[in-house]
């Protein structure tokens, strides 16, 4: 089974983009799979992009995370 964490794009430097997972944790991530912009939330899997998700979405998925692995909502 794999794993796909949601986060918001902050920076994008070329195909390479600041990503914040929250809790203060952010990532360099490539983009080069989508056509993401700065401020969109994105699906990330092994370092990689691979879907764009709406605000709603993601903000949904991101509460579902935290109430899995017990982290302030």
């Amino acid at each position: 089974m794999c794993l796909a964490i949601p986060g918001r794009i902050v920076e994008i430097h070329g195909n390479i983009a600041k990503t914040d997972f929250g809790e203060g944790t952010t990532r360099n991530v490539d983009i080069s799979l989508v056509k993401a912009r700065e401020g969109d939330y994105i699906i990330v899997h092994a370092g990689f992009a691979i879907q764009i998700l709406n605000e709603k979405e993601a903000k949904k998925t991101i509460k579902m995370f935290k109430e899995l692995f017990n982290l302030p909502v």
